[in-house]
């Protein structure tokens, strides 16, 4: 994701192209011949200029927090087929594998599916990933692309709790002491296994979808804030091949973009609405399913609250307005009158008279 001036681009392009990953131009699927250090011929790289200045380090931020919210989704996956679902890592690998088949597919689901059925090495009668501590790092990329969100006025409320579910992690003694005595209901699922395995899918690849349009919706709002002009669809196809959140589904939004290059979300694109349509209710299941029985999915959850939030042509919003121009004098817009004109009523006064601000 190179930025910076575009004569050192065309300077470095050649040497950029020859060492990127390579994905089939018609496919979208990554070269298998290639690997970090072996060029290859053919294939369309995974590179391209981004954009002035600092506009190649900003996008690989946003990549970095759009996969923390990835990995988080499939670390809720897993935890709710293996809370609820009652099934051990080796069979989960599979599931994971079958996953990796189909319009989930990616990098992350690949090696999840083959971390699952890694044994302990210290210990072979059990399974790897129950031998690691459930407390997980990070480096500051997705705190940094939520408070760039924030500062922007971007809901990438979903980013924002993939990276506050690690700092929630990271209390582990504090967990450790709060679990014997802060009591929730107790995990048991009594449905089908293999209808839940379905729901979480469709509840995975919606949010997953939610998750990255947040990422764009950011991105477009970046290049207002910072004057720089974004290819998306060409973000969208450099994301196939060699990065961490490489995945089938990018060329989804490759074609979305070169459909309509000005969609304003990614949500909106009609392949997505159609996919979006038919996991809502599955989705909805699977968060409802988790609440019930104390499983927590901030990433899911998030997901589908920005889904709904999104959708809603009205918000509480009027009410919290009402609010802070009662106790501050903020001010309101009003729903009869052109958006930009802002009034205040004089709250103290028993007849209270509204007036223009």
């Amino acid at each position: 994701m190179p930025g910076g001036h575009p004569a050192s681009w065309e300077h470095l392009r050649p040497i950029w192209e020859a060492i990127a990953a390579k994905v089939d131009a018609k496919t979208g699927e990554p070269r298998e011949d290639w690997a970090p250090g072996k060029p290859v011929t053919g294939g369309e790289p995974c590179t391209a200029y981004i954009g002035p200045n600092g506009a190649g380090h900003y996008v690989k931020m946003v990549h970095n927090g759009i996969e923390y919210i990835d990995m988080q989704l499939i670390s809720e996956a897993y935890h709710l087929l293996t809370a609820l679902g009652g099934m051990t890592p080796d069979r989960l690998s599979e599931v994971f594998g079958e996953w990796n088949q189909k319009e989930l597919g990616s990098y992350l689901i690949e090696i999840t599916a083959d971390i699952l059925k890694q044994r302990d090495p210290a210990r072979p009668t059990r399974f790897f990933v129950d031998a690691v501590l459930d407390a997980a790092g990070q480096k500051g990329t997705g705190k940094w692309t939520s408070v760039n969100a924030l500062d922007m006025g971007i809901p990438a409320n979903a980013i924002a709790a993939a990276v506050f579910a690690r700092c929630l992690s990271s209390l582990k003694e504090e967990r450790v002491a709060a679990a014997k005595v802060l009591k929730g209901p107790p995990a048991r699922y009594r449905g089908s296994r293999p209808r839940l395995v379905e729901a979480v899918r469709r509840a995975l690849y919606s949010s997953k979808i939610c998750a990255y349009a947040q990422g764009f919706q950011l991105m477009a709002a970046a290049q207002k804030e910072y004057d720089w002009t974004l290819d998306f669809g060409t973000i969208a196809a450099i994301w196939r091949g060699g990065c961490i959140i490489r995945a089938r589904f990018l060329q989804k939004i490759t074609e979305a973009y070169r459909r309509d290059p000005g969609l304003v979300n990614l949500m909106l694109d009609p392949y997505f609405r159609k996919v979006l349509a038919a996991g809502q209710k599955s989705w909805r299941e699977v968060v409802t399913l988790a609440v019930r029985q104390g499983i927590p999915v901030p990433a899911f959850g998030s997901a589908l609250a920005y889904f709904d939030g999104y959708r809603s042509a009205r918000l509480p919003a009027n009410l919290l307005q009402a609010q802070r121009d009662y106790f501050g004098a903020h001010t309101y817009e009003r729903v009869d009158a052109p958006r930009g004109k802002f009034f205040h009523v004089d709250w103290p006064d028993p007849k209270r008279p509204q007036r223009p601000v």
